[in-house]
């Protein structure tokens, strides 16, 4: 699970007009209509065709947790496609992303500071520019670590430079123990 990834998903969820799919059966019609046909969503979900023909069919309803999860997250992953597109735009371009994390950040500066980890509870409103690299960063597949870079870099010139009013000699920040992150668009 990537803390990252998951919170800029889930962002992009608050977004949809309507409710994914909530049973089962729904789900598993769903995946069958974009993928066209119940094979491919077999191979997808690592089940048999034919327990995909019976989920289709109703007459299975319950599926077991690992499936019912594996189920949930193919469906949030293409439900909406377009909303999802026009949100990362919107934010990529006019709106910004907000953070709000609970972590411990330490920066690097010259001597005579105190650049010392503490831990902080922040919200801030990043501008359009960072949360086109963290959507352009999850869509070519960035690992958890390089989101983080990109978001603690963010933290850096936002919150603790101000936009070059302020510390303008700190180096790097770093974002470590992360206990809470969401963003919200």
């Amino acid at each position: 699970m990537s803390m990252f990834g998951d919170g800029l998903d889930a962002a992009v969820q608050k977004a949809f007009t309507r409710p994914a799919p909530k049973s089962a059966p729904a789900q598993m019609r769903y995946l069958v209509k974009q993928l066209k046909g119940t094979k491919a969503v077999a191979q997808m979900l690592r089940i048999s065709q034919r327990t995909v023909e019976r989920y289709v069919k109703d007459q299975i309803k319950k599926p077991r947790p690992d499936l019912a999860a594996r189920l949930e997250q193919e469906v949030k992953k293409r439900w909406q496609p377009q909303i999802r597109a026009r949100a990362r735009q919107k934010a990529a371009t006019t709106g910004g992303i907000v953070i709000d994390t609970r972590a411990r950040i330490g920066y690097t500066a010259p001597i005579g500071t105190t650049d010392e980890d503490r831990l902080r509870h922040l919200t801030v409103a990043l501008p359009p520019q960072y949360a086109a690299r963290l959507f352009d960063a999850q869509e070519a597949g960035a690992t958890d670590q390089q989101l983080r870079q990109i978001a603690a870099e963010a933290l850096k010139e936002v919150y603790f430079q101000d936009g070059g009013r302020r510390a303008g000699q700190l180096e790097e920040v770093r974002l470590t123990d992360i206990e809470h992150l969401e963003f919200d668009l």
